[in-house]
């Protein structure tokens, strides 16, 4: 479950993070705080906040909203159809959810969330989920490459 005002823009390959593929959106992920643009999020922050959600701790961290954390996962792969499930939390129960359908051949998500920053942590959890698809044991399953 990842922060619901992280804006991942790059994936953080230096982490420390001993299972980066068992994190919230596939692998840890640098970016920014949508709670307060002008502050950058520290390693430790996007180590400890950014990345995990249920980040109480976080000086960022707005008392009043929504949510607490986002979660994601896909739950039908058809080869160039994907759907992906997504739940946003708060006080660890459902808040929100819905499903998302991104077309592979097509390189286009059939529609967008209309909150950017749950579209944008989509689209690396889907990023992730087809690095490890095309893992060299399973390319021969599934020839479409990752954008």
């Amino acid at each position: 479950m990842a922060c619901p005002f992280f804006m991942p823009s790059s994936k953080l390959d230096d982490g420390g993070w001993i299972h980066p593929a068992r994190l919230p959106l596939g692998a840890g992920w640098a970016g920014s705080c949508s709670a307060n643009p002008r502050i950058e999020p520290t390693t430790n922050q996007l180590r400890q906040f950014c990345n995990l959600g249920y980040a109480a701790a976080c000086p960022h961290l707005p008392k009043e909203r929504a949510w607490d954390a986002v979660r994601f996962s896909v739950v039908r792969d058809r080869g160039t159809q994907l759907q992906l499930c997504f739940v946003c939390e708060s006080g660890h129960r459902p808040a929100q959810h819905g499903m998302l359908e991104y077309d592979v051949a097509c390189r286009a998500w059939a529609a967008l969330h209309p909150d950017p920053r749950i579209q944008k942590m989509a689209e690396c959890y889907l990023q992730s989920y087809l690095v490890r698809r095309l893992s060299p044991d399973r390319q021969s399953d599934h020839p479409d490459t990752p954008s």
